[in-house]
C-alpha cells in the first residue's frame, strides 16, 4: 500500500470532460495523473475508450494505460496493486497524486479494499455465456435479482460482464456478492481524500456531449479500430475487454448483426446508461464537491479544494 497523504479523486461520468480539467492540472503544476479507466487499460483501444492522444500525454502523462493486450484479463485487484506502485512513486517525487476516469469499482476498491472473492472459473462462465445466448442476459439478471436483490439493483440488465461475474460468484462460494462485500467493508486507506465530481448540470447537455464525442470518435477512425481488433483469431465478444462500450455494438455490426447506423445508435445508447449507472453511484457520494462541467471557474474551485487538502503536506508543484 501506498504510503499516506492527500489524494485527489477527480470522478465524472463518460464525457464530462473530467480528463480535460486533470490535463489542465498538471499543465498548471498540480500534482500527476493516474488513470482509473477499465477499458484504457488495453493497447490498441484508443479511439473508442477516449485515449489521450500522444501529445496530451507527452505535456501530461497517465499512469495505469496500455498495461495489457485486449486479450489478457485485468481485474480491480490488479488495478489497486498497481495504483499503490504509481501513487507511492508519485509522492516520492512530492507531487499530488490525480486518480481521475470513470470507473467506480476501481475508485471503490482502491478507497475501501476487496471482498475475498474467489477466481474465475473458466467452465462456469463458458455455461453461463451459453445460457445468456439462449434465454439473453436479462432472464441471468432477474435471477441474480431473485439470489440477491441488493446486488443485481447496481447492475443494469444488459451488463453481461457483472452478472455473468456475480452468478459465479454465488455458485463458487454459495454466497451472495453483497453477504461477501459486507463481510468485508471498511476503510481500506488512510488517506485525506478530496473528491470532485465533474459533471454537466443539465441531463440533456450530457446526452449531447456523449453523442458529440461518440460521432468525433467515428470520425477519428473507431469502425477501423474495430476491424483490426474483430480481424484477430484470439479475440472475440466473451472477453471484458470487447464488452467496453462501443467496442461491443461495432463488433456486433461486423458480425453482420446490425446495421452500421444501428450499431452506432446502439453505443451511444449503451453510452447514456453508462453515464446514468455512473451518476447513480457518485450521487451516493456525499463527501464529494460537485463541479458543473459547463461552468468557467472550475480550475480555480479545483484548486482552492486542493490547497485545502494538500495543507500541512510535503506536496509541491512543478
Amino acid at each position: 500500500m501506498a504510503e499516506h497523504g492527500p489524494l485527489l479523486f477527480l470522478m465524472g461520468p463518460t464525457a464530462s470532460g473530467k480528463t480535460g480539467l486533470a490535463v489542465d492540472l498538471v499543465a498548471r503544476g498540480i500534482g500527476e495523473i493516474v488513470s482509473v479507466d477499465s477499458a484504457m487499460v488495453y493497447r490498441g483501444m484508443d479511439i473508442g475508450t477516449a485515449k489521450p492522444d500522444a501529445a496530451t500525454l507527452a505535456a501530461a502523462p497517465h499512469a495505469l494505460i496500455d498495461l495489457r493486450d485486449p486479450a489478457d484479463a485485468y481485474s480491480a485487484a490488479d488495478f489497486v496493486a498497481d495504483a499503490d506502485r504509481e501513487i507511492a512513486r508519485i509522492r516520492a517525487n512530492g507531487r499530488l497524486p490525480i486518480l481521475t476516469g470513470g470507473t467506480s469499482m476501481y475508485f471503490r476498491a482502491y478507497e475501501h479494499g476487496l471482498s475475498a472473492l474467489p477466481g474465475r472459473d473458466p467452465a462456469i462462465r463458458a455455461r453461463l455465456t451459453a445460457e445468456a445466448e439462449t434465454i439473453g442476459w436479462a432472464s441471468l439478471h432477474a435471477r441474480l435479482a431473485a439470489a440477491d436483490s441488493k446486488t443485481a439493483g447496481r447492475i443494469h440488465p444488459n451488463d453481461a460482464q457483472r452478472i455473468q461475474r456475480m452468478l459465479e460468484i454465488i455458485e463458487i462460494t454459495g454466497e451472495t456478492p453483497s453477504v461477501l462485500h459486507a463481510r468485508d467493508a471498511g476503510r481500506r486507506i488512510d488517506d485525506v481524500i478530496s473528491k470532485i465530481i465533474v459533471c454537466p448540470g443539465r441531463r440533456d447537455a450530457l446526452h449531447a456531449r456523449i453523442a458529440q464525442r461518440f460521432d468525433q470518435m467515428m470520425d477519428q477512425g473507431f469502425l477501423a479500430e474495430v476491424e483490426k481488433l474483430h480481424a484477430r483469431p484470439d479475440l472475440d465478444l466473451t472477453q471484458p475487454s470487447m464488452r467496453s462500450v462501443g467496442y461491443r455494438q461495432l463488433w456486433q455490426v461486423l458480425d453482420g448483426k446490425h446495421d452500421l447506423a444501428t450499431g452506432q445508435a446502439l453505443a451511444v445508447t449503451a453510452s447514456r446508461q453508462l453515464a446514468k449507472r455512473q451518476l447513480t453511484w457518485l450521487r451516493s457520494l456525499n463527501d464529494a464537491h460537485w463541479l458543473d462541467s459547463q461552468a468557467r471557474d472550475n480550475r480555480s474551485r479545483v484548486e482552492a479544494l486542493i490547497e485545502q487538502v494538500t495543507a500541512g503536506a510535503d506536496v509541491r508543484r512543478a
